[in-house]
Parts: structure tokens; sequence; C-alpha cells
């Protein structure tokens, strides 16, 4: 059975529907969902990116995810492939969010180990919200330091090079930042997944065929046991299907 599926208005939800319907848990502890849009034959993406196989009904829940979340994290390489920017301020979640003790828009936390990353881009030098930096003990130090010197935070969130997706989540959390957003990509979700730290998962079906072999939207080493979801809402429009599943 399902719950909080909003009705449509005039074919279109509106962004406080939406923000009912997809508000966080209530309590102190830190939740993480993700977000992810799948074509009917398992592909994320199109092309190397994720916009070919969306519609206007999947960004408008995609901006509502953002609008409540204190984070948005998501890795080096979909950063980059999808061209993030900073997140934006929007009228329609500002008394949502200073009701809720957030800041004006979600920052935005880049997971990478080696921090091949372009600390020149407007993601690290003029957003809203200082962007973090997820990476191990051993990142290059220089690197470390560019990151610093353009207005990132760094955190330290793994041994070596790698980052831990439990302690990540921890160290998000421990600066305040505990309604978290997963955008992918792929490996980074495999990660979170397979930690089983991954509280919600948010995914859009879309109509299409692509074939391929473009990634589909968790990758990396499988788990021992899957573990088992329950469906929440399941919204459509125009085909798509907007699922939610939490943990059980």
């Amino acid at each position: 059975m399902t719950d909080q599926t909003p009705a449509s208005e005039g074919g279109e939800w509106s962004l406080e529907v939406l923000a009912d319907a997809y508000a966080y848990p209530e309590g102190d502890s830190p939740w993480l969902r993700a977000n992810m849009v799948s074509t009917l034959d398992g592909a994320a993406q199109h092309d190397g990116r994720s916009q070919p196989i969306s519609c206007d009904a999947d960004m408008r829940i995609f901006g509502t995810l953002r609008g409540l979340a204190d984070v948005v994290v998501a890795g080096a390489e979909t950063v980059r492939a999808e061209g993030y920017r900073p997140a934006r301020a929007r009228d329609a979640f500002a008394a949502r969010r200073a009701a809720a003790g957030q800041g004006p828009a979600p920052a935005i936390a880049v997971v990478s180990g080696s921090l091949d990353l372009d600390f020149s881009l407007p993601l690290y030098v003029s957003p809203l919200v200082p962007t973090l930096v997820l990476t191990g003990a051993g990142a290059p130090a220089e690197r470390i330091e560019a990151a610093r010197k353009a207005g990132a935070e760094v955190v330290i969130a793994g041994e070596g090079s790698r980052v831990d997706p439990a302690r990540a989540v921890r160290e998000l959390a421990d600066r305040g930042l505990k309604r978290q957003l997963a955008e992918g990509g792929p490996r980074l979700l495999g990660q979170f997944v397979a930690a089983g730290v991954l509280d919600e998962m948010c995914l859009t079906f879309s109509p299409m065929l692509t074939a391929g072999d473009a990634q589909r939207i968790a990758g990396g080493p499988s788990v021992d046991v899957p573990e088992r979801f329950a469906l929440t809402s399941l919204l459509e429009e125009a085909g798509f299907l907007f699922s939610r599943y939490r943990r059980i």
C-alpha cells in the first residue's frame, strides 16, 4: 500500500504539494535518500547524461528533493558530466527551510578520492552555501590545499584515497547536514547500497528503451544478501512512474 500520494492540479503537481509528499521523516538521525532515473531496460543515462531520459515532472521532483535537503551528495564523475553548479535559493521553499532551521539552499558535497576537480568553477568559488569535498586521508596535499583556497570545505571521510560511505554520512550529519540527498552516479550509489546506509530510494521509471551499454543506477560489487525496500508512494505522469521506497 502506498501513502503520501498527492493529487495533481491541472495535470501538474505543485511544488508545495510535492514538498509535503516528499518531506523527510522527523527525528535527529541522518536520513540518506537517493534520487535516480532509469529507462525500462535499466539504463541510468544516455550519452553519458541523465537529462535525455528525464521529463518536466521528473525535474520538478528533482527540484523539490533539493529544496528539502540539507546537502546534495554526488560523485566527482557525475559532477563533471552533469555540469554541476551551486544550488540556488528558491522562493517556493524559503519559508519551509527557515522553519526547519535550514540555510537558504542545500550544500553540494562532492565525493572524490583523487580531488581531480576544477576548483576554478562556480561550484567551488561562488556558491551560496560553501561546497564540501569529501575525500580520504591520503588525498594529495596540494589538491586539498587547492580546494580550501577556492573556498571549499574539505571533509576527511576515509583512509587512503577511499571515501568510506558510512563515515561520509556521519561526517555530514556531524555538521548538521542530516537531510541527505544522493544524486549519483551509479558508482557512488552502489557504495552507499553496499555499506547499508541508504534509507530511501526515489526512482523515476522512464518509458524509454535505449539498449547500448549504459550504466544501471547502482554499480560496483553486489551485496551478499539483497536488501528489501518497501514502496511508500507511486505517482504517474505522461507514462513516467515516480516511485519512492524506504528500507524495511
